[in-house]
């Protein structure tokens, strides 16, 4: 995907009339899609969105969970009580009606799916974060800074943030590859990346009518997303068994 714009590859975006819905092939390895466009081409170029979406995403509902998080399980009192009330109220609203009222509002396009996805994964962030705030405020280390007279704000980014953070990107991983199959229903649905623009959710569903005749065009990008989700699950696992019992990490 990073490769792309270096790889010898046609443009995804150009169809080549004479092989329309052809199958792999000299010139077109994977075949071609319904409209005679390189599928090789577009499931490279069909990555970088895809990924994209993933990524920034995620990243975004790390971000503002996180800080949430820590905020509501180091403090506690009204500020845990008022972000778990808000958390809960999201939790409430069907997530994909949001995403789909969104695009509706804003129009289908990369970055309005980033924000209607990244808002989506902002609770189960910060339900995670505060867990594990809870856990680390009480070891012994942080209160003995406490006591030494280590500011609250202090302790917080020193002390509890630093043990925080692992477990909440181990559990990242995961979520990118919950987000990558959001995207791909979306696309399918009509709510993602629109075409011309290549992403896997998008090839899949145009493919979706030609399913018995030329069932590459749905067969080689689903494969692709299983296998790039599969990747990210055993990641995600392989961090967490990594992060599972560790002595604590100071700043």
């Amino acid at each position: 995907a990073i490769l792309a714009p270096l790889l010898p590859l046609p443009d995804p975006n150009t169809p080549d009339y004479e092989y329309i819905a052809a199958p792999p092939m000299a010139g077109h390895p994977l075949g071609t899609d319904q409209l005679g466009r390189d599928m090789l081409s577009r499931l490279v170029w069909g990555a970088q969105a895809s990924l994209q979406v993933g990524f920034v995403a995620v990243a975004l509902g790390l971000t503002l969970g996180l800080a949430l998080g820590l905020l509501a399980g180091y403090y506690r009192g009204w500020i845990d009580s008022t972000i778990s009330v808000l958390v809960d109220i999201v939790l409430a609203f069907p997530s994909l009606i949001f995403i789909m009222v969104l695009v509706a509002i804003r129009g289908s396009s990369a970055p309005v799916l980033i924000v209607g996805l990244g808002a989506v994964m902002v609770p189960t962030f910060t339900r995670l974060a505060r867990a594990n705030t809870l856990v680390w405020t009480q070891r012994e280390f942080v209160t003995a800074a406490t006591v030494l007279g280590s500011r609250r704000q202090r302790t917080l980014v020193r002390e509890v943030f630093p043990n925080v953070l692992p477990s909440i990107l181990a559990y990242a991983f995961v979520v990118v590859a919950v987000v990558m199959v959001a995207e791909g229903s979306l696309s399918f649905l009509g709510f993602g990346i629109q075409p011309p623009t290549a992403s896997w959710g998008s090839m899949i569903a145009g493919g979706r009518t030609l399913l018995y005749t030329a069932p590459y065009i749905v067969l080689f990008p689903s494969l692709v997303l299983l296998l790039t989700v599969l990747s990210f699950n055993f990641i995600g696992d392989y961090l967490r068994g990594r992060t599972a019992g560790r002595t604590e990490v100071t700043l």
